[in-house]
């Protein structure tokens, strides 16, 4: 593991060194522990790291390379996951504060991704056209350059893995600003990458606060596209930017996404996954369900149940098998977590559960807080319209299907949905009728590398993952081969007009 006492280097266009800007720790949030300590990057480094992220794309030879010789690089980055599977775990969990079981299934994911992305390399197919004249048109792909992939604190290798896995594959350079408060596992994968056989300065790692480091990666001249995953406000500055350099980006946001439970639902499966949908990752994800619709008949018994399943939750130590909540990942974090239930309460919502800190003389020193459920609150009441990235529900009746459709896509949101019914045809007409980039239907937050990603409206703009997704990181371009046998005639004298 990490030596506290010792400051790590940092990946500035393959050179691992001192970052130029202050040292900062990087804090357990079960403990508040020191983990790691290192300088944060300053603008000479992100200068430094873009420029020789450049030089790299225009002489290492990655974008050059076969698509099959890219693709081996990237399957030995899977394998060198897969290889250091329990450390890289243990090292997200000691980052971020997830229980260990979940850490282990991003690392997981994180292989999976270079794996897809490494045979997306090599089967992707360009195209001969239909030419409508004289000649052979086809479609090419081509690398855009450098690219940029700046990430969230809540589930830092998967989310990396993601972005770095397709640009790579593409035949980018990709600089990567981590999370502030999440930096170790951005700079371990760069140095598998490497490992693996990624030409030195292809990928380079910035810590530091998004406000300077981000936005100074954003407005770099060089830098042809940008994928961001984080908040909106953030994600619509990302957007400005890029309409300025009328650059392509990938903006993954917020959500506030609907779980809706029919009268005729499967309740144990209901429960369960509405349970692992919004307290899963203590609710610090973009897709929880964080708001429940449950059809009038059954609400009072299903929230019941509900409430009973949330109290037996296991929040505790992220290093036990047996935790199913840690930590949230700071105590600012928390703060604004609490913020949100005591408005919820000035709303006039009912706290069903939770709606505090947890006791216990061992989990005093952590930014720990209970699952909490309340209900008594309608859809236009801020507690249902605002995300608040923690494990805070909000149940709410419904009365009938078209009532439910109107409430779920109520929302600037769109980025998830849940369903649970027995009747495969209400499942596919609600499941077309409710707005959001991905829909669950009978489960909840189950993800494929194959499937894309993404969301609409304040959720975001393009998408990430599937076959197709190593295309966002690439430009088109047409070839036309001339196969006409006499010269243009437009060119040609003109004999005809003599005299004319």
């Amino acid at each position: 593991m990490y030596d506290p006492d010792q400051i790590q280097s940092i990946c500035i266009a393959g050179e691992w060194r001192r970052g130029g800007g202050d040292v900062y720790a990087s804090l357990y949030p079960a403990s508040g522990e020191v983990v790691a300590r290192l300088n944060a990057a300053n603008l000479a480094d992100v200068e430094e790291a873009i420029a020789g992220a450049q030089r790299a794309f225009e002489t290492s030879g990655w974008a050059q390379k076969k698509p099959h010789e890219r693709a081996l690089v990237l399957y030995r980055v899977a394998e060198l996951i897969r290889a250091r599977g329990e450390e890289l775990a243990q090292k997200q969990r000691l980052d971020n504060g997830k229980p260990i079981l979940e850490t282990r299934a991003l690392v997981a994911s994180a292989a999976g991704t270079f794996q897809f992305f490494a045979a997306a390399c090599e089967t992707l197919e360009e195209a001969i056209t239909p030419a409508r004249g004289d000649y052979l048109s086809m479609s090419v792909y081509e690398p855009m350059g450098v690219v940029a992939a700046i990430t969230p604190w809540n589930s830092p290798i998967a989310s990396e893995a993601q972005k770095m896995a397709p640009a790579l594959a593409a035949g980018n350079a990709v600089v990567v600003k981590p999370a502030e408060v999440t930096p170790l596992l951005a700079l371990e994968l760069a140095r598998i990458c490497e490992e693996a056989g990624v030409p030195r300065g292809m990928v380079s790692v910035l810590p530091g606060k998004g406000s300077v480091i981000g936005d100074a990666i954003t407005r770099h001249p060089l830098v042809r596209r940008v994928s961001f995953t984080g908040g909106t406000t953030t994600g619509r500055h990302i957007a400005h930017i890029a309409a300025d350099k009328c650059m392509p980006v990938s903006l993954e946001l917020g959500g506030k996404s609907p779980t809706i439970v029919f009268d005729d639902a499967d309740l144990d499966h209901a429960v369960n996954g509405v349970l692992y949908g919004i307290f899963s990752s203590s609710g610090e994800s973009c897709i929880a369900g964080s708001r429940l619709f449950v059809a009038r008949a059954l609400y009072e018994d299903f929230v019941a149940r509900l409430v009973a399943g949330a109290e037996a939750l296991t929040v505790g130590d992220p290093a036990s098998e047996r935790t199913q909540m840690g930590p949230l990942i700071t105590a600012q974090h928390r703060e604004s977590v609490e913020r949100y239930v005591a408005l919820g309460r000035e709303e006039g919502g009912r706290v069903r559960c939770g709606g505090a800190r947890p006791q216990g003389a061992h989990l005093e020193r952590g930014n720990y807080y209970l699952p909490t459920i309340l209900d008594g609150l309608d859809n236009r009441k801020r507690l249902c319209r605002e995300e608040i990235f923690g494990p805070v529900l909000v149940a709410l009746p419904f009365d009938d299907e078209a009532d439910l459709v109107v409430q779920a896509n109520d929302s600037v949101y769109a980025l998830a949905a849940g369903i649970w019914t027995r009747d495969y045809q209400r499942a596919w007409r609600v499941a077309r009728a409710v707005q959001a980039g991905t829909v669950w239907i009978n489960t909840y937050k189950q993800f494929s590398a194959s499937t894309p990603f993404g969301g609409w409206r304040d959720s975001g703009l393009g998408r990430e993952k599937g076959r197709l997704g190593i295309l966002q990181y690439m430009e088109q371009k047409g070839v036309y081969w001339g196969m006409n046998e006499t010269p243009l005639a437009w060119a040609a004298p003109r004999t005809d007009l003599a005299g004319v």
